[in-house]
């Protein structure tokens, strides 16, 4: 049986820098092919409503802004016992209704096999829907990121032929 990946884009793209993990989702779906099994959804700041998508699924990916006290637009990688300190120490605002996603499905038995977090670190929380130059330079790479993530689990993502 073939893996179940969902990518997950989390972000309000209201708010300046939050809007990477929902941009750099859009930047997947625009430029590559998702292939059987794998799905890549904007989830916005709606965690709660995921539930039945998030259930079971082998590979969560999540992507989002962060705030690790790293360098503006340091990429940051959590995966397997990481996780869950991801989750302690608050990085993004959207942590509490993720993790409670996640807590809810752990306690229904169905949550994700694994789970890897790929944020940037954000700065401007504020009202305003343009992304900081450094911020958005950092799209491509974290959607490469997804790609690179996957191949190392024996699954290709094609990037789409433009047209000439």
């Amino acid at each position: 049986m073939a893996a179940r990946v969902l990518i997950l884009g989390i972000g309000n793209i209201i708010l300046s820098d939050e809007a990477v993990g929902v941009r750099a989702v859009e930047f997947l779906l625009d430029n590559y092919d998702l292939p059987a099994g794998v799905s890549a959804v904007d989830a916005g700041t709606s965690s709660m409503d995921l539930l039945d998508e998030i259930a079971d699924v082998d590979l969560l990916v999540v992507l989002d802004a962060v705030r690790a006290g790293k360098p503006l637009g340091t990429v940051v990688r959590l995966a397997g016992g990481e996780v869950p300190v991801f989750f302690r120490k608050k990085l993004s605002p959207h942590q509490v209704g993720l993790s409670d996603v996640l807590a809810s499905l752990e306690f229904a038995g169905c949550r994700p096999k694994d789970i890897v977090v790929l944020g940037v670190e954000a700065e401007n929380f504020e009202l305003g829907l343009e992304m900081g130059a450094v911020v958005a330079a950092r799209v491509p790479e974290l959607a490469a990121l997804v790609v690179d993530e996957l191949e190392s689990r024996g699954i290709a993502l094609a990037p789409r032929r433009r047209a000439a």
